[in-house]
């Protein structure tokens, strides 16, 4: 694996000079990496000819600077776990080589609604900030595809939206979230969590399992409410949200006709660790 920590020598690895360019997938991480992002790797890797994997821990989407400062860093075991996976290139900046002329936003991002609710409304700021280095990263890298997982389901849509809204010709492919045996959906934030948290924490999954068990058409707000009854009663301190929209929008759906597509989406906090997860309901 060749890793690259400038724009020019990233450039010098991806478009030799001379060579046609080759079909080019990437995963674009904030590192802490897990099997979820490696099962992205392993998807580029059948489709591309070659796979770039991004490590930048980027100061504009943290709308809590403490959440900065505590995002975990794990460089050497990330590098590690990329060789394995057979990644090809690690695009390694530092926020200078990212933000030359300062972090200050040049660009608003029209992402209408979804700025709006969950995440948006939550998070103030947030998706500019994750749009911001997205969008310098797919300039960057000029990807053929870019790969993100579901567990971040409003983000892969406010993504897919940045791609319309910039004209990128990157073909966007969402992998699957992937979980711990016990249900909890994998995240670099879990390595803040103790072994006792872990456990705790699959709450939320077993509340979103309980959800889709128990839907039924009409009213849905009874079974959101039981749902973050059993999250509070193991342990969690903070709900966010715990919410039902439509799959293909986020809309938030009050009331079921037992057709429309729907997605659960839950943010809760744990001893200080925010999580998040999501599962589609039908």
């Amino acid at each position: 694996m060749i890793i690259c920590k400038t724009i020019d020598s990233l450039h010098s690895v991806l478009f030799p000079a001379g060579q046609p360019k080759v079909s080019i997938g990437f995963v674009p991480t904030m590192g802490a990496l897990h099997q979820g992002h490696l099962s992205l790797i392993g998807l580029s890797k059948q489709a591309d000819t070659l796979t770039v994997c991004s490590i930048f821990v980027n100061p504009t989407q943290f709308n809590d600077p403490k959440d900065f400062e505590k995002y975990p860093v794990t460089i050497e075991q990330d590098i590690l776990l990329l060789e394995r996976a057979g990644c090809h290139v690690l695009f390694l900046p530092t926020v200078q080589e990212m933000y030359p002329n300062g972090t200050a936003p040049s660009l608003h991002y029209d992402l209408g609604y979804l700025e709006t609710l969950l995440e948006g409304s939550h998070r103030p700021g947030h998706f500019q900030g994750v749009c911001q280095v997205v969008h310098r990263l797919l300039d960057i890298v000029q990807p053929t595809h870019f790969y993100l997982g579901q567990k971040d389901y409003q983000q892969c849509m406010v993504l897919k939206k940045l791609i319309e809204l910039i004209g990128s010709p990157a073909v966007l492919t969402i992998g699957p979230t992937l979980r711990e045996a016990s249900g909890l959906a994998m995240s670099s934030r879990n390595m803040r969590l103790s072994e006792g948290d872990k456990q705790k924490a699959t709450a939320i999954y077993e509340a979103h399992c309980f959800i889709k068990q128990h839907i039924q058409q009409g009213a849905l707000l009874p079974l959101l409410q039981l749902a973050q009854k059993k999250i509070l009663e193991a342990g969690f301190e903070k709900i966010d949200y715990v919410a039902i929209g439509n799959a293909a929008t986020l809309q938030p759906v009050t009331n079921w006709d037992g057709k429309e597509q729907l997605v659960v989406l839950t943010a809760a906090f744990l001893n200080g660790v925010r999580l998040i997860d999501n599962m589609l309901l039908n």
